[in-house]
């Protein structure tokens, strides 16, 4: 029995992601099998591979389409590495996505971590 969850995301920047999974210390990798429980497994387009037992899977229903992203949810291994429902990673996702952005405007970023975990971006010309 598979107790892989699946949502719909607006990931559509590899880079971006890449970089959100470097911030967290996790490795994005490309077209091989997300661990889950009971050696269960889903293949990913990119597997997000976790320091736990069980990874993350992101898969795209059609080329145009954002990733899905599939994971185990089991007893909070991935929680506790990302966040509930993904919360850190596609906060640090959308950081990335913002500064890369911002970067092909020729605008500088500055980045605050704020006591409550949310994160400020200021933008300057």
């Amino acid at each position: 029995m598979s107790h892989f969850t699946t949502i719909l995301t607006q990931i559509r920047d590899v880079d971006a992601l890449e970089a959100a999974c470097a911030e967290l210390g996790v490795e994005l990798l490309r077209d091989t099998e997300a661990r889950g429980f009971a050696n269960s497994t889903r293949h990913g387009e990119l597997v997000v591979r976790l320091k736990g037992p069980y990874d993350i899977a992101a898969n795209r229903p059609a080329p145009t389409e954002p990733y899905e992203l599939s994971t185990d949810w089991w007893n909070g291994h991935v929680e506790r590495e990302v966040g509930p429902n993904y919360g850190r990673l596609l906060q640090l996702y959308g950081v990335h996505k913002t500064m890369r952005e911002a970067a092909k405007k020729h605008l500088r970023v500055t980045r605050r971590q704020e006591s409550d975990g949310s994160i400020k971006l200021t933008f300057a010309a």
